[in-house]
C-alpha cells in the first residue's frame, strides 16, 4: 500500500507550499518512533502522568440487563478525561524534538482541546486553539479548562460554528505560520497525521487485548466504538483488525437520517475531499461538505478518518447509526446503573452494545470502548433531561 494512502483514500490534497512541510513532519515521526529514546519518555508519561494502562472493567450490571458480557475500556479515567491525551503526548513530544514553540490545535467536544493545552503546559510551550461558537457554549467547563492550563481560545464563528469550522479555522492559520506545530486530534487531515495519530493512539487496542486474554482466556466476540473522525476507534480497533473479533464503528444519527439532522459519513456518505484528504464524505452534488449534526460535538463533522474509509471498504469493520435519543437513553443508564458518566459520544457506543447484546448468547463478549467522561456533558444534559 502506497505511504500515506489507505485504498483510495488518504493522501495529501493541500497547497504546494505545504507538502514540503508535511512530508518534513512525516521524516520526524518515523525518526521519533524508531527512537528508543522518545519512545520510553512517552511510555514514561503515559504511565507517570496520564495513569496507563487504563483498566478493562467488567459492567456486571448491564450485563446482567442485557444479557451478555459486557467490558468497557475506561478511557474516560484518563489524565484530562478521555483517549486525546495520549495523542496530545506523543505529538507534543514530537513538537518539542523538532524545536517548535507554539501549538495549535482545534476542538469539538473540548477534550483534544483541554488535552493538547494540558500537553503544552507540560513542555512549557504556546498554546492556541481553534473551536466553534456552538461547541463553546455547549462545553464551557472545556473552555475554561484551556484557558486555565494557559491556552488562548478562538472562537470560530463561520458556518455551522462546529468542529469542521474549527478545523477550517486551524489550517488556515497553519498555512500562514507553517513554523507552528499543528497537533491534529484524530485520524483525519493530510498524511501524515492519520498515521502519527494512530500510532499514538492504538495502545488503547494493545491494552484491551491483553487484559480480556488475562480476564477471559479469550478474545472478545465485538469491540465497539463511536467513530466522528475515528481517533479512538482506531485506537481499539488497529490491534484486532486481523483477527475474527467483529469491530463495529457507530455514528452519529443525530435526529434521524431521513431528516438530515445527521453526521452519518460512513453510512451515508460517498467518497469526497476535505481538509486534505480523501474519505467518506457527507457532500452535496458539487462535492461541498454537508451541513451536520450531532447531539455530541465531538462526532459533530461531515467526513471520517482514510483508514475507517478504507475499512469500511474492505470488511475490516461494520459501521451502524445511533440516534440522539438512543444515545441519551445509553448515557443515563450507564451512569445510574454503574455510577459512570460516560460522554455523550461514548454513549452512541454504548446505546449499540446494549442493542447488540440484547440478541447474543449470555457468555458472548462486548467490549466498548469508553472514549470519554461525560463530566462535559452534565450541564448540558441536564438542561435535555429536565
Amino acid at each position: 500500500m502506497k505511504k500515506g494512502v489507505f485504498g483510495k483514500y488518504g493522501g495529501q490534497y493541500v497547497p504546494d507550499e505545504m507538502i514540503k512541510i508535511l512530508n518534513d513532519l512525516d521524516k520526524e515521526f518515523e525518526k521519533a518512533v524508531k527512537d528508543k529514546e522518545f519512545m520510553d519518555r512517552y511510555y514514561f508519561l503515559l504511565k507517570d502522568y496520564t495513569g496507563r494502562p487504563s483498566p478493562l472493567y467488567y459492567a456486571e450490571k448491564l450485563s446482567n440487563k442485557y444479557g451478555c458480557k459486557i467490558y468497557l475500556k475506561r478511557e474516560d479515567l484518563n489524565h484530562t478525561g478521555a483517549h486525546k491525551i495520549n495523542n496530545t503526548i506523543g505529538q507534543a513530544l514530537l513538537a518539542e524534538r523538532m524545536g517548535k514553540k507554539k501549538i495549535i490545535a482545534e476542538t469539538g467536544a473540548g477534550q483534544h482541546g483541554a488535552a493538547t493545552a494540558t500537553a503544552a503546559a507540560l513542555l512549557g510551550m504556546e498554546c492556541e486553539i481553534f473551536m466553534g461558537e456552538v461547541d463553546v457554549q455547549k462545553q464551557k467547563m472545556n473552555v475554561f479548562r484551556m484557558q486555565l492550563l494557559g491556552a488562548k481560545v478562538n472562537v470560530v464563528k463561520e458556518g455551522q460554528r462546529t468542529l469542521k469550522e474549527a478545523v477550517d479555522a486551524a489550517l488556515r492559520y497553519y498555512v500562514k505560520n507553517p513554523e507552528v506545530f499543528y497537533l491534529l486530534g484524530s485520524v483525519v487531515g493530510p498524511h501524515p497525521y492519520p498515521t502519527m495519530v494512530r500510532e499514538f493512539q492504538k495502545i488503547i487496542g494493545e491494552e484491551t487485548k491483553k487484559q480480556i486474554l488475562e480476564k477471559e482466556n479469550r478474545m472478545p466476540d465485538y469491540v465497539v466504538a463511536c467513530i466522528g473522525g475515528g481517533s479512538n476507534a482506531m485506537g481499539i480497533f488497529y490491534e484486532f483488525r486481523n483477527s475474527p473479533v467483529k469491530l463495529v464503528g457507530v455514528e452519529p444519527a443525530g435526529l434521524g437520517l431521513d431528516t438530515g439532522k445527521h453526521a452519518a459519513a460512513l453510512c451515508k456518505g460517498s467518497p469526497g475531499i476535505i481538509h486534505g484528504f480523501c474519505c467518506y464524505l457527507l457532500q452535496d452534488e458539487k462535492g461541498n461538505p454537508k451541513e451536520v449534526y450531532s447531539i455530541a460535538s465531538g462526532l459533530d463533522y461531515p467526513g471520517v478518518g482514510p483508514e475507517p474509509s478504507h475499512y469500511k471498504d474492505e470488511g475490516t469493520a461494520e459501521y451502524v447509526t445511533i440516534t440522539d435519543k438512543e444515545a441519551l437513553d445509553a448515557f443515563n443508564v450507564c451512569s445510574r446503573m454503574e455510577g459512570i458518566i460516560p460522554a455523550l459520544e461514548s454513549s452512541h457506543a454504548l446505546a449499540y452494545a446494549f442493542k447488540l447484546a440484547k440478541t447474543l448468547d449470555k457468555e458472548k463478549i462486548i467490549i466498548v470502548n469508553l472514549s470519554g467522561r461525560g463530566d462535559k456533558d452534565v450541564e448540558f444534559v441536564a438542561k435535555l433531561n429536565a
